[in-house]
């Protein structure tokens, strides 16, 4: 029989029509063992079960159909403590706009909709889910992603066996579009003289060379990530010391196209350097 320590279990919740269901499949691809809509009252016998069973992978789908799932859950949390488990929550929202068309374009009901608006019961579910997406461990707003990028988030943070080592998204975004909400730490590189300036440079990317090595000699760019990367590397203890697998870091300019996105790379390819698995995302850089 597995030890209760190695049962690694995850809460999947958040809006509806933000990619619950795509997480959980993702996981499933993953190997993990995925139950979904169960009482929260029986997730710690499921734990139990899948222990006896030598499951070590579990996964656990919750939505606001279960009415008592917030007067619940912290005694439900408190239970697997004990046994030696500290669960884990990934929570999946969007905005209220894309969540609307897409129950829209579904043409479901929302499941806290009753007899009024469609956008009231989207906004009933995030106050109530408010405290639950407080207590995250990974926040993913899937408003401009597709399915695949969806997927491909769970999968770095979710594929691998070990859970000692704090997991990084990197993301490139432009402070005109708007500041991503799932982000832990939000980084303005805006300091660095911009490329948008330079005629040759303008209509390229931070993923080209040209616009890369023209952000990167900028005499402060070497420094600044130097002592992002010494942060990082102090941060991750305290996250890890606390049970936070993951971290999301924003970096922005002021479209997302140049400095953020040359910056984003550089760090992504220094932390993989020092061994902390590091993917990067670019949310702007196809945006006039």
């Amino acid at each position: 029989m597995h030890p209760a320590e190695d049962v690694r279990l995850v809460i999947v919740t958040g809006m509806s029509g933000a990619g619950r269901r795509t997480a959980a499949h993702a996981l499933e691809d993953l190997g993990w063992y995925v139950v979904d809509n169960l009482p929260p009252v029986m997730v710690s016998r499921l734990h139990d079960t899948v222990r006896a069973e030598g499951i070590t992978r579990l996964a656990v789908v919750l939505d606001v159909r279960g009415r008592t799932l917030f007067e619940e859950l912290p005694g439900v949390f408190a239970e697997l403590e004990v046994a030696g488990t500290t669960p884990e929550i990934l929570f999946v929202e969007a905005s209220d706009d894309v969540i609307v068309a897409r129950q829209e374009s579904s043409r479901r009901p929302h499941p806290l909709q009753g007899d009024g608006r469609l956008l009231d019961g989207v906004r009933r579910e995030r106050e109530l889910l408010a405290t639950l997406r407080a207590a995250a461990d990974l926040v993913i707003d899937t408003s401009r992603m597709n399915v695949h990028q969806l997927t491909s988030r769970v999968t770095h943070a979710y594929a691998g066996e070990s859970s000692d080592r704090l997991r990084v998204t990197i993301m490139s975004f432009g402070f005109k579009n708007g500041l991503p909400v799932d982000a832990d730490m939000v980084i303005d590189v805006r300091f660095l003289p911009n490329p948008h300036w330079v005629p040759e440079l303008r209509p390229q990317t931070g993923l080209s060379q040209p616009v890369s090595e023209y952000v990167l000699r900028q005499p402060a760019a070497g420094p600044f990530l130097q002592q992002l990367e010494e942060l990082m590397v102090t941060v991750a203890e305290g996250y890890l010391n606390e049970n936070k697998r993951f971290a999301t870091v924003a970096i922005g300019c002021t479209g997302g196209k140049h400095r953020s996105t040359a910056m984003a790379e550089e760090f992504g390819r220094r932390l993989r350097a020092i061994g902390m698995p590091t993917k990067v995302l670019h949310r702007d850089v196809g945006k006039e």
